[in-house]
């Protein structure tokens, strides 16, 4: 009978153990969950390098300035096309509400001609992509962004659905394409203006204090069978609401099966 309480606090104890470490991807900051549900954008100031994760106060290595940047010469086709990527993938699967809404906040500056001829250059106003992993999930034109030198703040809201309700780890980690390709400025008052065409994409640690940054519409979610009894009764819906639950459950059985073989030992 000793043995067989003595297992059973083993298995007690290795049980609380187990989900307080299965929790520490959860807690991670750069991690998505339901209290982190905003990812932010980051970046070098040449727009060679665009990463994101969700821990806003982690800045490491993205540009002092808050913004990455690129110039070209007087009357050159200013054209950007670049990819902002999970700087780590994720350590669990992110569950979105699939009738829930993405909204995602950037801000850019651009310089360029006011026109473009698609005859002589391919022109492409500013393009959002939002792809899961490489699948392409939702692309936005804005042709109304202003190219006269001046902030541009832009909203996108997604609405969500089915496919965007899971997004498995290290395969399916979201990732924002952005992209502009419009003529320089060259005209006569070049002669007394700076024309060198350019584009800014503002990072989350920007002075101005932009809001940039992705909002994901995360839910709590539980693998479908991981109560031990297919999800049904109440056995799968006390695993689903208590992580461990199902462990616990299973060693309990083993502990009492202990306790049952010990008694009928000495019965004997």
């Amino acid at each position: 009978m000793a043995k067989a309480s003595g297992l059973v606090l083993l298995m007690v104890l290795s049980t609380i153990a187990a989900p307080a470490s299965a929790q520490g991807a959860v807690q991670d900051p750069k991690q998505p969950s339901v209290d982190n549900p905003h990812m932010h954008f980051w970046g070098d100031s040449g727009l060679n390098n665009c990463w994101t994760h969700f821990d806003r106060n982690d800045s490491a290595g993205s540009a002092s300035e808050g913004y990455g940047a690129q110039t070209f010469a007087e009357g050159e086709q200013v054209e950007v096309d670049f990819t902002c990527k999970m700087q780590e993938n994720f350590k669990q699967d992110m569950y979105l509400d699939a009738n829930g809404t993405i909204t995602i906040e950037i801000t850019v500056r651009i310089y360029s001609a006011n026109g473009c001829d698609d005859s002589q250059n391919e022109c492409i106003p500013l393009t959002l992509t939002l792809t899961k992993g490489s699948m392409e999930i939702a692309k936005q034109e804005f042709p109304n962004v202003n190219n006269d030198y001046e902030d541009e703040e832009v909203r996108w809201d997604i609405n969500a659905n089915e496919t965007m309700a899971r997004w498995n780890r290290s395969a399916e980690e979201p990732q924002l394409r952005v992209q502009y390709s419009w003529a320089g400025r060259s005209d006569i008052f070049c002669i007394i203006d700076d024309c060198t065409g350019e584009f800014w994409f503002y990072y989350s640690n920007n002075e101005e204090n932009y809001s940039v940054e992705a909002n994901f519409p995360v839910i709590n979610q539980t693998i479908p069978g991981e109560g031990g009894d297919g999800g049904d009764g109440i056995g799968g819906a006390v695993s689903d609401a208590l992580p461990g639950f199902g462990l616990f459950a299973g060693i309990g059985a083993l502990a009492l099966a202990a306790v049952g073989a010990s008694r009928f030992s000495r019965e004997e």
